[in-house]
């Protein structure tokens, strides 16, 4: 039930379900209209029948039986799950109520730790914001860096959006990297909403920045590009101001009472082109910063999009604490 519910979803949970399923050699039964709620779970029809995955409560209300789990079972699964740091889902059938859960654990990207570190040493604050539970939240951070005092877990999209507007009211540049459908609010409501290519297409359109390669190193080598090109932006405006102070004087002929010179118009005409390519030619020495390969970063979020430290829709908020800014 749970894997033809999840056949549809661009998510890690549910190509985690899928895995297991095919695994374990278990049929793919027929989905019809499968749907995504924000924070909740996913719905859909299975042979004629509502099946819901999700958060406990939702789930039940989606199958609308008053057959399921017992609640001491449910808490029991809950406890034993949040023992050992897994977030639990629910499986409801329509007419059955909730017939199972589901735990996961986040597996952490291999760089994780690393840029955590190297965020950390520039001087931001970095703060795990997640749908998971708060005991999976925790584990997270700890294995990353993150003081579990800026680790969030059980937050729903509106929540994830109520730490970025607290942040940005405190006066912080905010940055949210996150790749899920959950995650897309605050992506938006940051200063800068990053995504990695390969998550759910509702974050890759609320970010302003994607990450084509799917590495989070990637956000580091965004932060250097940006500074890069900000600091060749403030050397091409103090060149061509410079440029002009010298070279309009001498157009307009101010040398020419004194020391009788001026520029002809072809001289005029070719300082200026030659302005034009000392600016281009200083803006393009930034392909250094590449090498021969491709960024992989495109600015304007329109393709599709990633995570942010584990394999989970967690959402990492960075600011850089000196300045007053968050990731």
């Amino acid at each position: 039930w749970a894997a033809a519910v999840e056949s549809c979803p661009r998510h890690p949970v549910a190509d985690a379900v899928l895995s297991a399923a095919q695994h374990q050699g278990l049929p793919l039964l027929q989905l019809d209209g499968a749907h995504t709620e924000a924070g909740e779970g996913v719905r859909g029809f299975v042979d004629g029948l509502a099946v819901a995955v999700g958060r406990r409560e939702w789930v039940q209300g989606v199958v609308s039986s008053a057959q399921h789990i017992a609640p001491s079972a449910a808490e029991r699964m809950s406890e034993s799950s949040a023992a050992s740091s897994e977030t639990v889902v629910y499986v409801g059938v329509e007419g059955r109520g909730i017939i199972g859960s589901l735990g996961f654990r986040d597996s952490l990207r291999p760089d994780a730790v690393s840029v955590v570190k190297q965020l950390q040493h520039r001087g931001m604050r970095v703060l795990l914001v997640s749908g998971d539970s708060p005991a999976a939240a925790a584990a997270v951070a700890r294995e990353v860096g993150i003081p579990e005092t800026l680790a969030w877990g059980g937050q729903r999209p509106e929540g994830k959006v109520e730490i970025v507007e607290r942040l940005r009211a405190e006066g912080r540049h905010v940055a949210v990297v996150g790749d899920g459908v959950n995650d897309a609010p605050a992506l938006a409501a940051a200063h800068v909403g990053v995504a990695l290519q390969g998550g759910m297409d509702a974050a890759a359109h609320a970010a302003s920045v994607v990450l084509m390669g799917n590495r989070l190193g990637q956000f580091i080598e965004a932060l250097d590009l940006g500074s890069a090109t900000v600091g060749k932006i403030r050397q091409n405006l103090g060149w061509a101001l410079a440029y002009n102070l010298v070279g309009i004087p001498l157009a307009a002929g101010a040398l020419l009472p004194a020391f009788d010179l001026s520029l002809s118009p072809a001289a005029a005409g070719g300082m200026m082109a030659f302005s034009s390519i000392a600016v281009v030619s200083n803006s393009l020495l930034l392909r250094r910063l590449g090498g021969d390969q491709p960024s992989g970063i495109t600015i304007g979020g329109t393709g599709s999009t990633g995570s942010t430290g584990s394999s989970g829709s967690s959402g990492a908020t960075i600011t850089p604490s000196s300045t007053g800014s968050s990731v």
